[in-house]
């Protein structure tokens, strides 16, 4: 950020009110974006410790279960034995043994979180040491005595429930103490997400309207001075627009990727728990976040444009797999009940063009027909190939646009009087502008209130090539 400061001491007039606001309101977001990075910092190091919790819990259930899997082999190698007087059998009882006394230690060196706990290991281990002693006794004793009347029967009896009684206790209380440690990890990371977007968005309100103050500066500087100088301001003015934006899109990717890895990770946590509300907000942040990260990608793209740095790479492209790609993605990310249709007309399967621009273009207009366009309507689109140029054609049956709002319809920021209502930043049909002067195409629409629209796109062939 302190390239973004150096750039703008060039254009702030010294001791002005706008100025000194500009000043204030860096001032204001360094210190969200700080905030923002401490918060996103602990909710890091808060899944990293819950990832160690579980991993832990995991062990402790693991070695439990080997244990009282051990004790159950050592129990059938013995009656083996005693049964058929094997020596293989003597042997496997004895190696079985050996292993539960090395898993009792595993035990007791990873489960000692509580006071509780370690009691618990101990009675565990004086209780197995008890009953390897029993085992031992039982291998001498006479093969054809009673087991009902022989009191080590008995104690064998006794002390095997007692081991499962202690074994029980210690997987109900890591259990807990997991279930308690996910719940305040939960509610920590929920707070503090909260946080995290809400001073994501202070954030870029308050650069947003550092910027407004900056452009105004400077257009007053350029009625000022001669056209040579006002062509050498606005120059510099794009520059600026671009490495601002560049910067503050760096700066905001970080947190906002935080925000998305971490809207994921908790809703795979919550799933278990079958909670909807929680769900229903952690899809809230997630799909917020997304829409933050498309608007930050939407103004580098015009400040791009604007410097004369769009870039440019044409190649050939296959169209109707681009075009289906296209359909599908648009539909997938809007998860709207809108039908696309497309038709092609023509032979033509490849076209030379840049992918990622002409994407671009072809989605906005598609992202828009679908956000204006009543639930369960068909869009229509339409690819057509021309001798000297290719023809995309999007129809939707929505709102329309007014007669006074086409004729700002490029303009950033630019919306209809009819769509207040609807969510959106007016930035979609000045990238698709932009996009198209780069491929020296044309766009043209026909629209009345209340009937929809029709958007048309002509690239040339030879020009493409040419520039290519």
């Amino acid at each position: 950020m302190v390239t973004i400061v150096d750039g703008l001491k060039g254009v702030l007039m010294k001791k002005s009110l706008e100025g000194q606001w500009i000043r204030a309101g860096l001032g204001f977001a360094f210190l969200l974006m700080g905030v923002v990075s401490f918060v996103s910092y602990q909710n890091a190091t808060q899944l990293m410790e819950s990832s160690q919790q579980v991993r832990q819990t995991n062990e402790v259930l693991q070695s439990l279960t080997d244990i009282s899997t051990t004790l159950t082999e050592a129990e059938s190698e013995r009656w083996r034995y005693r049964s058929f007087q094997a020596n293989e059998d003597l042997e496997r009882y004895q190696m079985a043994v050996k292993r539960l006394s090395d898993q009792v230690n595993q035990v007791q060196n990873v489960l000692t979180t509580t006071p509780d706990q370690r009691s618990q290991v101990e009675v565990l281990k004086r209780l197995i040491t008890t009953r390897i002693a029993l085992l031992q006794r039982s291998l001498k004793a006479r093969s054809d005595a009673n087991p009902a009347q022989n009191p080590l029967f008995a104690e064998l009896r006794q002390n095997q429930e007692a081991i499962r009684q202690v074994i029980h206790q210690l997987r109900t209380t890591e259990e807990d103490l997991l279930q308690t440690q996910m719940r305040r990890s939960q509610t920590n990371l929920q707070g503090r997400m909260l946080i995290e977007v809400l001073g994501t968005v202070f954030t870029f309100i308050v650069l947003s309207g550092v910027y407004a103050l900056l452009y105004q500066q400077m257009v007053k500087r350029q009625r000022a001075e001669a056209l040579q100088q006002s062509l050498a301001q606005q120059k510099e003015l794009s520059e600026l627009k671009l490495r601002f934006f560049s910067m503050v899109s760096h700066e905001f990717r970080t947190p906002l990727s935080l925000i998305l890895g971490s809207a994921q990770l908790l809703a795979e946590s919550l799933k278990p728990l079958h909670d909807p509300i929680k769900l229903k907000n952690l899809n809230r942040i997630h799909v917020s976040a997304k829409a933050m990260t498309q608007l930050l990608s939407d103004m580098l793209t015009l400040a791009r444009a604007d410097a004369g740095q769009l870039e440019f790479h044409p190649a050939w492209v296959e169209m109707q797999t681009f075009c289906l790609n296209l359909i599908e993605d648009s539909q997938l990310f809007s998860e709207s009940r809108r039908s696309i249709k497309f038709i092609q007309q023509g032979s033509t399967t490849h076209a030379w063009v840049d992918e990622k621009l002409l994407y671009s273009i072809l989605s906005n207009l598609l992202s828009n027909a679908i956000k204006y366009s009543p639930i369960d309507s068909t869009i229509y689109f339409t690819f057509k190939d021309q001798i000297e140029h290719m023809i995309f054609e999007i129809k939707d049956e929505g709102i329309g646009i007014g007669i006074e709002d086409q004729q700002k319809l490029y303009d950033p920021f630019s919306r209809g009087k009819n769509s207040r209502g609807i969510l959106g930043t007016g930035l979609g049909l000045a990238i698709v502008k932009k996009c198209l002067d780069v491929h020296q195409g044309t766009i043209d629409v026909e629209s009345t209130l209340g009937s929809g629209s029709t958007f048309t796109i002509q690239i040339p062939h030879a020009k493409l090539q040419d520039s290519a």
